[in-house]
């Protein structure tokens, strides 16, 4: 497992994604400034002088500092640094200095990868608010910077590192307009909400240009944990429960794979491919047989959705996920498809397996055969993205 390749890992942005924003937009838009609490963080003023400041972002970074102890469990990710610990509290105060070059310069990237036997990144943003900005004219205009700007990142790494694109579907036709601009740029996959605007689902037609782009340039659509479409006040739990929300974030996505496997998207474009990204997969395989009954029971009450194809049927031939330290869908890959299935390192942030990953994955997939361990951390994402 010398080769891994991470299908999911992720930046800090730097301040030029915000570049010029707040000119245009004023308080509505992103900035880089210090909070009382953060140094260097992403702030948004119009909803009050507080943000994650970029050491946060980059906290697993933190994991190889002058006198840090890991503490893990078999076969399980490294535990989250205690945010009280003097030590890393000073750390914190130096924002983007307190950071590892690895994880500042796309150029130094090769040293945390090295470090962790990594040989190639797929790269996610890091600042999710990215996809939930309510004013879409602002969303537009972030996403482009943010795009140009990890596309810079990855470029420096000569090779071992690929950004994927924001795409701002809240616009569909903006969102068609950056998609042609990001394959013209060279990208080889896309990032768009998790969840679709709550108006506007992923089956409506105006996303069918959208979807009929990617699938002629063989673009992969990622949907990311957290990286959510605006959700209005009214919609949104009165007193969100931190336990609840991490250990029930499967739940967000699961409108959204129903909008895309149920409601014609993935029957109209059979050769486009969605990714599934840091939901893990130990839930999938159950969820899709709760699916399949669903339909069948759909059918029988005579209310559709009357596809012709089983909802695993067309998992197994479009949708890939990804997971980390997930030994439920290591269990179940035998369902969900060993084909559909990626590794990603979550690197830089807080629930990565670095710089453990190659014995976190030795213990997750002691009982895995060898050419199903290397399709997981390697074959599957390489074929998938052509990264060849």
């Amino acid at each position: 497992m010398m080769d891994l390749v991470s299908a999911d890992s992720h930046v800090v942005e730097a301040a030029e994604v915000f570049t010029g924003l707040a000119e245009k937009f004023g308080d509505e838009a992103p900035r880089i400034m210090d909070t009382e609490d953060e140094v260097d963080a992403i702030v948004i003023p119009k909803r009050g002088l507080r943000g994650t400041g970029a050491g946060r972002l980059g906290l697993a970074g933190l994991r190889l500092r002058d006198g840090a102890k890991l503490v893990r469990r078999p076969g399980r990710k490294p535990e989250v640094d205690d945010l009280t610990d003097p030590a890393i509290v000073d750390i914190l105060k130096q924002g983007y200095g307190g950071l590892r070059e690895g994880i500042r310069s796309g150029a130094k990237r090769h040293l945390d990868q090295d470090a962790d036997g990594i040989a190639l990144e797929l790269l996610y943003p890091g600042f999710f608010g990215l996809f939930s900005l309510p004013n879409v004219e602002l969303l537009v205009a972030c996403q482009k910077n943010y795009n140009d700007w990890v596309f810079d990142y990855a470029t420096e790494a000569m090779g071992r590192l690929e950004g994927l694109a924001a795409i701002p579907l809240q616009d569909p036709i903006a969102g068609l307009a950056e998609l042609q601009r990001a394959i013209d740029k060279g990208f080889k996959g896309v990032c768009i909400p998790c969840t679709s605007p709550a108006e506007q689902p992923y089956f409506e037609a105006c996303y069918d240009p959208i979807w009929a782009l990617a699938q002629e340039a063989g673009i992969p659509v990622s949907m990311h944990v957290g990286c959510n479409a605006y959700v209005p006040p009214q919609l949104r739990p009165p007193t969100p429960d931190p336990l609840v929300a991490y250990a029930g974030s499967a739940a967000a996505i699961q409108r959204t794979l129903v909008e895309l496997i149920c409601r014609g998207v993935a029957a109209k474009f059979p050769k486009l491919n969605f990714v599934v990204s840091e939901f893990n997969a130990g839930w999938l395989a159950h969820w899709l047989d709760r699916l399949d009954q669903g339909v069948s029971r759909e059918n029988r009450f005579g209310r559709g959705p009357f596809l012709t194809e089983r909802p695993l049927e067309i998992w197994h031939r479009q949708f890939y996920t990804t997971i980390e330290d997930d030994r439920a869908a290591i269990l179940t890959r035998d369902i969900l498809g060993i084909d559909n299935m990626m590794w990603g390192a979550d690197y830089p942030h807080s629930d990565s397996t670095w710089p453990c990953s190659r014995d976190v994955l030795g213990e997750l997939m002691a009982d895995v055969p060898a050419a199903e361990a290397r399709k997981i951390t390697h074959d599957n994402v390489v074929r998938l993205y052509g990264l060849e």
